[in-house]
């Protein structure tokens, strides 16, 4: 095993034994000891070893944000495998569609996700699978998948570490990207600048667990033995609760969740142990930041990473804040530590200068040497803090006129009945795409009229840039991330005259 991957998960293991007693993971208002956190880990070993399944060899996780998930996770990454994170928040047929592409040693799931489609694609495969859950007995083998077949038997054994998690789907199937164990101790340490003391407020956690923000938010905790409080899914009643039980002082949030909680129009003194809150995972929009600082008194700082730098690559700090926040509000923040950023030109290549929008490149020390290209347009300026512009491979081209939902979209929010909007290009005969965009009213505000909103975009932006449709809906589709699924919102189209 490399030494990246022998640090992170000696330092795991260790950290998970060493909660003991002590609380680790609370869960819809019970605390889990690390005892009983551990208990599931070494469970679903002697589980894995019981199926032949070789030590090392990869395996799989149906991830649920629940205690013996994590504990999965955690314990599985100690014991030096590499683990596939699978969503569970889609169809049978498609958790059994994945445990069969996958080829994986064995498969750990919720019982409720070992349906009969599920165990059908393990047998297939030759996957051994392990079942979880909260009540009695707590992990056991599946019926009918109790071994691993011979040629799975030390599937991914390589002597390496890592995760393979997956990518939000906002605009396609989700993809897996690898996090080797080397990397993830970046990106731990990254997350992890401060420590932690025994007397600090736990994590505050509720992103999905198996992508890349839910799962390096459980490992950075137990790699720090901090105490985490464990959200099934983001509600409003359930996040206040606990950040008012527990005084919480700092934590993420989606743009959506920030829209959310200003649209609850909480008491104040609700989130008056926050200091600060930070929101990543896509656009927060001006007005939105604003109210929502104006209404709490806690200040939003945004910060932009993505999956496959395994980690932000810029952000705000409450330094910088102070510093810049009046006059770099538009900005994602300040261009990390060992991280490397420029602005190409999408065409040639060619690097631009500082103001100038192009793709964003980043170059991270511990992932490696290479420039690593988004499909993010933005541009730096000359105090390294970085400002987005939408994405390039989410432009429209038009008849060979270029738009930019991101701009098409900040003019439909800024209608007084919108709460958010969603721009997407859709398929036409003649001009190849066209803009559609669907929009997410206030409640109980006045419902704004299609026509309206298509004029607002007229009058403000060139006539290429108008979509040729506007649907107006009670709530946007969103995945578990809290991210409008821009799929789902393209199949609302029904025909328009272009």
């Amino acid at each position: 095993m490399g030494d990246g991957a022998a640090t992170i998960s000696s330092r795991l293991a260790v950290s998970l034994a060493g909660y003991g007693h002590a609380p680790c993971i609370e869960f819809k208002g019970r605390w889990y000891s690390g005892d009983e956190i551990a208990a599931y880990a070494n469970d679903i070993g002697a589980a894995l070893r019981a199926a032949g399944v070789a030590d090392g060899a990869a395996v799989g996780v149906v991830a649920r944000n629940r205690p013996p998930h994590a504990a999965a996770v955690v314990g599985l990454l100690g014991a030096g495998r590499w683990v596939s994170m699978i969503y569970s928040f889609q169809s049978a047929e498609a958790i059994g569609r994945d445990i069969e592409q996958l080829g994986l040693a064995a498969v750990v799931a919720d019982r409720e996700d070992w349906t009969e489609p599920a165990i059908a694609a393990a047998r297939r495969a030759g996957t051994a699978g392990i079942a979880v859950s909260l009540k009695p007995p707590t992990v056991g083998l599946v019926s009918g998948i109790e071994r691993v077949s011979d040629e799975l038997r030390a599937a991914g054994r390589d002597g390496s570490a890592g995760l393979r998690v997956l990518t939000s789907g906002t605009t396609g199937p989700p993809k897996r990207h690898v996090i080797p164990a080397s990397v993830l101790e970046h990106t731990v340490a990254s997350v992890a600048i401060g420590g932690a003391r025994a007397d600090d407020p736990p994590e505050l956690m509720y992103w999905p667990l198996g992508g890349i923000g839910g799962v390096c938010q459980v490992i950075t905790g137990a790699y720090l033995g901090k105490r985490i409080t464990l959200l099934e899914k983001f509600s409003v009643a359930e996040w206040v609760r606990v950040v008012k039980t527990y005084g919480i002082r700092r934590c993420g949030l989606q743009p959506a969740a920030v829209r959310m909680l200003l649209d609850a129009d909480l008491p104040r003194e609700d989130l008056a142990s926050l200091e600060y809150v930070i929101s990543a995972a896509g656009p927060l929009d001006p007005e939105t930041r604003d109210a929502f600082e104006e209404r709490y008194g806690v200040p939003v700082l945004l910060a932009y990473g993505a999956t496959e730098f395994a980690g932000s690559v810029c952000t705000w700090t409450p330094e910088l804040y102070r510093e810049f926040g009046a006059v770099k509000r538009a900005s994602s923040g300040r261009v990390m530590p060992n991280t490397e950023v420029r602005i190409v030109d999408p065409g040639s290549g060619g690097e631009l200068a500082l103001g100038e929008q192009g793709v964003l490149e980043a170059r991270i020390a511990a992932i490696g040497p290479d420039w690593i290209r988004t499909n993010d347009l933005a541009a730096i300026d000359a105090d390294g803090f970085i400002t987005l512009h939408g994405r390039a491979d989410g432009a429209i081209n038009r008849g060979g006129f270029k738009v930019l939902p991101e701009i098409v979209r900040r003019v439909l929010v800024s209608h007084p009945s919108v709460r958010d909007a969603a721009v997407v290009g859709v398929p036409d005969a003649r001009l190849g795409e066209v803009p559609f965009a669907a929009v997410e009213a206030i409640a109980g505000a006045p419902a704004p009229e299609p026509a309206e909103l298509i004029g607002m975009v007229r009058d403000a932006l060139p006539k290429h840039c108008v979509p040729v449709a506007v649907v107006v809906v009670d709530e946007l589709p969103r995945n578990p991330s809290l991210k409008v699924s821009l799929r789902d919102v393209a199949a609302m189209y029904t025909g328009a005259p272009s």
